[in-house]
């Protein structure tokens, strides 16, 4: 069997493969900033559906959040080779799974717009590496973290309208005490502050929160997008479910920046899954 996982802060996705049966499932987010060998292999080993599985995989192809260098490419492969005992596995991360997904073997820019956020642009053979993906303190610009810390604190500093602000205490009944302890003394912070950007769903057609999410996407582009000299001339490709769920939004700021809209997809998986049994000759497309 050969599983293939796209994998981001919060969860992972699964699927499997073998003689003409796919399977799909999902575990916690596996991102070696935050997780140890033991902890992915206690993540791994709790899965029901993997379990009956262990000994037949033979091949694991994990694209990654965190996974952007050696040592934490072997945090990962260490955590699943304590279970999958006799697969070959790759380790890589995310961004270039996003890329196959995506751009597949064409030239474009990919771009994650998750929990988190990043960009790289792909010649059609290899990612070339920006400088970009600073995470959630410094950077994440159009994520779920960034525009959940901005819907946060617009309640907290009391910017938000009147409406939207009963709307915000009925979704979110917390307190200000409740909020600093889990933001500052918890882990999973920044999983914590994308959660806010739920509240956006509902009301994204309130022009307050089209003013967020604009000026959110604009930060994006000006900070990430135009970093790249090319960027009118290329697909610009979009993974995560903050694209996906805001694609109109996104698709109306990339125009008046003179950016092609390419590919928005809410998860890669599936276009990945493709990707790589394809490229091992295994099987042209699964649906």
């Amino acid at each position: 069997m050969i599983l293939v996982a796209d994998s981001g802060s919060s969860k992972t996705d699964w699927m499997g493969y073998s003689n003409g049966e796919i399977i799909k499932f999902n575990t916690q987010g596996i991102n070696p900033y935050f997780l140890n060998e033991q902890e992915i292999t206690t993540i791994i080993s709790k899965n029901e559906v993997i379990a009956p599985l262990v000994d037949s995989v033979s091949e694991i192809y994990f694209f990654g959040a965190g996974c952007s260098s050696p040592d934490k490419h072997e945090v990962v492969s260490n955590g699943l080779s304590a279970i999958f005992k006799n697969a070959f596995i790759s380790v890589e991360h995310d961004l270039l799974g996003s890329v196959y997904a995506t751009c597949g073997d064409t030239e474009g820019l990919n771009c994650i717009l998750g929990t988190g956020s990043n960009i790289c642009y792909f010649d059609g053979k290899k990612i070339h590496d920006g400088h970009h993906g600073l995470g959630y303190v410094l950077g994440d610009e159009g994520s779920g973290t960034f525009f959940g810390k901005k819907v946060l604190l617009s309640y907290l500093y009391k910017k938000m309208p009147s409406d939207l602000q009963a709307e915000f205490e009925k979704a979110f009944p917390v307190e200000k005490e409740q909020i600093i302890t889990n933001i500052y003394q918890k882990p999973f912070a920044n999983i914590y502050l994308a959660g806010f950007s739920r509240f956006m769903a509902d009301n994204q057609e309130h022009p307050f929160i089209q003013e967020i999410l604009r000026k959110g996407f604009q930060e994006f582009v000006d900070t990430n997008v135009k970093d790249y000299p090319n960027y009118k001339s290329l697909p610009c490709h979009f993974v995560g479910s903050i694209a996906y769920y805001y694609q109109n939004t996104l698709k109306s700021v990339l125009a008046e920046n003179g950016i092609e809209t390419g590919k928005i997809l809410q998860k890669p998986i599936e276009d990945l899954f493709n990707y790589i049994l394809n490229k091992e000759g295994i099987i042209k497309e699964v649906n």
